[in-house]
């Protein structure tokens, strides 16, 4: 008997089927989809294997009974080529009721055919001395293979035409698979007696398991926990389901980690690992070797696991629990604030980056609103990066009156971005998100360069222009090659650096202000001059003028109208006047926007005047008219 090779085809399935099962599995819909297909497939196998023993057996055994066994292995022979086709389905048919449709359409065609099988005549070949069967032939068998070989058509179909929302390895697994099905099947078809159709499935199932299936492909080896890429499948299934579920995001200080022994660090991270590993009804996931997020079915579970989290982590790790760590917490309630899983970790990601968040709170519960200005900023990220890609971005110019030469002598260069509308953005929208992404060294990069490209192709000076002033962030004030850069920039376009003014601003860290001060230095060797934007604002920036080589401050506009609107501010001002002025400084007074400002800041000996008394931010080419018609 000709089983030989079918037999081989179950150990193997049934070696596979040991290591299957005895991995940690989450309930995805495509391992779901795997083991119908493999369940069916050794079922097949088994009839195969079952069909050849009944007819050499046929003298013993009813002919009805043979019928029913060849036919049903013809019948699972179809089903084997459904499945196949339902594995790619998964991904294409996202949503559930669609998915259940498509299953629906074909598992009645499957019927269909099946009938057609049992009921029209199946026949049998043997060899010349009839004693070696050779193959089945008939109206049943036609009907079963034509069938298969439609649902092998409308695979290959579905995966050139929807092969966008198909996982790139499951497209090629389940192609290698289909290819070894056909081949074998032709190779049957041509050779009578090699019944190879059935291993040749077993082969096509061990595809499937090495390229995807594995269930230890979704682990993180060295915790045991789901992995990043788990998370992303089973949550993007439970947001295609509609299915509501919580999230809890557990965030462990690394500086704190790194004050722990080695060895201590190891035996808590084992123990965390075990408790985590023993929370009941909860999927857990290590999604950074820093971060651990926990999936919950509904909010009620959620609370009650971060209550029990909560009280672990009090007690303390490790002998003696002596060990404390104290993890921020970030908790969405109802999941579905977002549209997708890719919404949610940026969330969790953007909550990380900024982690001021965390510093009244450890815990952050996030719910609709959070996640509409989460929405927001991404939004406009997209605004950001598209300007750039696009070049809508625009440098607009308010000019700086001298109250000494009676006349404008520069400009502050202002960033400023076109929707895809063509409507001008504010910097207040954008600004600050610039600054958060670090899109902002960019986006800087790109006014320097057009500033200097304004000031080479219309000659600045002869508009009675001494410089240009451009802002510098904090962010960019802390990037070790702004110098470089900048240098490289202006030498691009042959400008001279006494056309250049950049304005800093207060850094936020030790660091921040030693990378600061390395920057200037190169760029002050090269000839550019500095400006402390923003006096007045947040902390006192008294020893930023001690500390900066910096040869203009701006007093900000908020001190400029303290200024006339509260007695106090007069002496402060004043005072504040008189030590730049002491230094051997010059002040610029931005915001004056009436007369009255004006002949006040001039009458205090304020050096420069700015703001809209004379003209708002311009464009390039009413810039230079306003100039030209005030000069």
């Amino acid at each position: 008997m000709h089983i030989q090779i079918q037999c081989c085809g179950i150990v193997l399935m049934m070696v596979l089927l040991f290591f299957y099962l005895r991995q940690k599995r989450i309930r995805l819909n495509t391992e779901k989809a795997f083991m119908r297909a493999f369940c069916l497939n050794l079922f097949c196998i088994i009839l195969d294997v079952f069909s050849v023993i009944v007819i050499y057996q046929r003298e013993w055994i009813p002919g009805w009974f043979v019928d029913f066994i060849c036919k049903s292995y013809l019948v699972t022979l179809v089903g084997v080529a459904l499945c196949s086709l339902l594995y790619i389905c998964v991904d294409i048919y996202a949503g559930k009721e669609e998915y259940q449709k498509a299953v629906r359409r074909y598992e009645v065609i499957t019927a269909v055919d099946a009938v057609l099988v049992y009921v029209l005549p199946i026949y049998y070949q043997f060899d010349e001395d009839g004693t070696t069967f050779l193959v089945t032939y008939g109206p049943s068998n036609l009907v079963a293979f034509w069938v298969a070989i439609a649902f092998l058509v409308v695979n290959f179909f579905l995966m050139k035409k929807e092969r966008n929302k198909i996982n790139p390895r499951r497209r090629e697994a389940v192609l290698t698979w289909m290819v070894i099905w056909v081949c074998a099947a032709m190779l049957q078809y041509f050779y009578d007696g090699m019944l190879v159709l059935g291993y040749a499935c077993s082969i096509g199932m061990v595809v499937l398991y090495l390229k995807l299936e594995n269930p230890e492909t979704n682990l993180d080896r060295q915790s045991g926990m789901f992995n990043h890429g788990a998370l992303v499948q089973y949550v993007r299934q439970l947001y295609s389901e509609g299915r509501n579920f919580s999230v809890l995001a557990v965030i462990f200080d690394n500086a704190l980690q790194k004050r722990m022994r080695p060895g201590q660090m190891q035996g808590v991270r084992m123990e965390m690992t075990e408790f985590f590993l023993g929370l009941p009804e909860v999927y857990v996931f290590k999604n950074a070797e820093d971060e651990i997020l926990l999936v919950f079915e509904n909010t009620d579970k959620a609370k009650a696991g971060m209550q029990s989290l909560s009280a672990r982590f009090d007690e303390g790790w490790g002998n003696g629990r002596n060990c404390h760590i104290r993890p921020y917490w970030v908790h969405i309630p109802d999941a579905h604030v977002f549209k997708g899983v890719e919404d949610m970790l940026y969330l969790i990601r953007d909550i990380r980056q900024n982690s001021k968040d965390f510093s009244e709170n450890p815990l952050i519960y996030v719910d609709k609103d959070k996640a509409e200005e989460m929405y927001y900023k991404k939004q406009t990220e997209q605004l950001i990066l598209d300007a750039m890609e696009k070049d809508r971005i625009e440098v607009y110019y308010q000019p700086i009156y001298s109250t000494k030469e009676r006349c404008f002598t520069s400009a502050e260069a202002l960033v400023r971005i076109r929707d895809e509308a063509g409507e001008i953005v504010p910097p207040g929208i954008f600004i600050d998100v610039a600054e958060q992404n670090g899109m902002i060294l960019r986006l800087g990069e790109m006014v320097f360069e057009k500033v200097c490209r304004f000031v080479k192709e219309h000659d600045i000076k002869r508009y009675g222009l001494h410089y240009i002033e451009i802002n510098l962030s904090v962010v960019q004030c802390s990037y070790e090659q702004l110098a470089e850069d900048y240098i490289n920039i202006m030498e691009k376009y042959g400008v001279p650096s006494s056309f250049i003014n950049l304005e800093i601003t207060e850094s936020a860290s030790m660091e921040a202000k030693r990378i600061l001060l390395n920057n200037m230095k190169n760029l002050m060797d090269y000839g550019v001059k500095f400006s402390l934007d923003d006096f007045g604002t947040g902390q006192s920036n008294l020893n930023y003028i001690v500390d900066m080589p910096v040869d203009i401050v701006k007093f900000d506009r908020d001190m400029t109208n303290a200024y006339f609107e509260n007695g106090k501010a007069k002496y402060v001002m004043d005072a504040a006047m008189h030590m730049v002025h002491g230094m051997d400084l010059e002040i610029v007074s931005e915001g004056i926007e009436t007369k009255e400002q004006y002949e006040a800041m001039e009458g205090l000996g304020i050096n420069y005047i700015q703001g809209y008394y004379f003209s708002k931010p311009l464009p390039e080419r009413q810039f230079l008219e306003f100039i030209a018609r005030n000069s």
